[in-house]
Formats: C-alpha cells, structure tokens, sequence
C-alpha cells in the first residue's frame, strides 16, 4: 500500500470467520465523514498486476481530477493510493487463514474508513480481475454503507467497456455503497493518438468524472443507516400503493 498523505491507520479490526470486520468503536461514521471538518479522505483502489500499470495510471488521474475539483471550493483531500498488486500474497493468505498482515490490515482499514473511493480493475475474462474480487470479499457488507464510490475500468478495447455495469456495479451495490453514475473506461487505444475524439477523449471524461464525484462527496448528507428517528413518519404500504389501483 502506498500512502501519499496523511497518517496511516492500522487499528480497530476483529476476526470473524474468514473476513475482517471493522469494529463500530474504531470506524467513521458517515455522519462525522461528510460534517466538513478537516479534509476529505480519498482512497484510490488500483487492482493492476504490471509496472507501469494503465490501471494505476487512471486511478492516479481520477483522484487528480477529484482533487482539483474540491479544491475550487477551498475543500482539501488526503489521497491514499491501494496498490492491490503488493497485497495478492497477503489477501491470499488472509482467505486461507482469516487473519490479514499488518499492511492488508492497513489497507483494509484506509477503505473501510474513506470518505469517498475509487475502484480500478483491469478486465480479465469479461469482468474485474481476481485479485479485485478477492480484496473486496474481505470487507464485510455493511462496511462500506453510504460510502461514495467512482467505479473505472481499463481492458485492451472499447468492446469491454460494459464490465463496469455488469460487473463493479452490482458488487458494490451488494456492499450497500452510493456509486457515482458516471463510470470511466479506458481502453488501450483511448492512451494513445486514436482517442476518441466524439466524446471528448479520455482526458476529458476523466476530468467529466472527477468533477461529478467531487459534487457528490461535497453534497453528501449524513446518513441515517436506515433506522427511522423519532421525527420520520412511517408510511403504511398500501398508501404507497393506493395510487396503483
């Protein structure tokens, strides 16, 4: 893992069964997460096997493009980048065990812990690879509830680009996160002077990304983990439907 600001966070886990749960005393709520005091932390996943690595490269750019937005409203973000690729021993270790190494501990607790997130996975036989599906089973379903997430891919052509609707999308839904509508791909081509020129180029639907997902972290309202407060009205579900008949 690889940090490039502010302090890590290594506490705050308990085994159960195979999975590390983050305990309720050592995670951020959402409401504490989103009430503007200090800076927004943003955690970029990138699941990229090789070195260099276009999955890292977008993910590097999304959190850029990110930033740069939030700081137009003198809004400041810490960005922690989680190189899955340095984790694939420790992640195969901890589903055989069910105990993480102190750095997949780390990581574990920088994502559970972030205000908003960005998820890259290359695309290995029509969906995300492997080792993406294997860091995300570790993190227990209700870990992530109400964390804002940008979703992004990179294959080797355009015809893949679906693998973030199909695939990333339902994942973290099944996680209970709030994902960004807007979802990048990039394909080899699109690095490269045959970028598609219609829709902008990759720069500019990184930068589309980036200033939609920063909106989203800076309108977020604290979340209420679906309990209903003494305030909130419970309406019967057959008003609901009355205007159904």
């Amino acid at each position: 893992m690889e940090r490039t600001s502010g302090t890590e966070r290594m506490n705050g886990t308990e085994r159960t069964g195979s999975a590390t749960r983050t305990s309720t005393a050592t995670r951020t709520s959402t409401a504490t997460r989103t009430s503007g005091a200090g800076p927004l932390r943003l955690v970029a996943v990138s699941a990229g096997l090789s070195k260099p690595s276009s999955t890292r490269l977008l993910a590097d750019r999304l959190a850029e493009a990110t930033s740069r937005e939030l700081a137009v409203e003198d809004r400041k973000a810490e960005v922690e980048i989680v190189e899955l690729r340095d984790l694939a021993v420790e992640i195969a270790n901890h589903l055989v065990t069910g105990f993480p190494a102190p750095a997949l501990s780390a990581a574990l607790e920088a994502v559970t812990g972030a205000d908003g997130l960005i998820v890259v996975s290359p695309v290995f036989a029509g969906s995300y690879s492997g080792l993406f599906k294997s860091f995300f089973d570790l993190i227990e379903p209700d870990a992530l509830t109400g964390t804002p997430v940008l979703l992004a891919a990179t294959g080797g052509t355009a015809r893949h680009s679906l693998v973030v609707e199909h695939a990333m999308r339902p994942l973290f839904s099944y996680l209970h996160a709030l994902t960004l509508p807007t979802a990048v791909f990039a394909a080899t081509d699109d690095w490269g002077a045959g970028a598609d020129a219609y829709a902008g180029g990759l720069p500019a639907r990184i930068d589309r990304a980036g200033g939609e997902f920063a909106g989203l972290l800076r309108g977020l309202t604290p979340a209420t983990n679906g309990d209903v407060g003494e305030g909130d009205e419970v309406v019967p579900f057959e008003h609901l439907l009355a205007n159904l008949k």
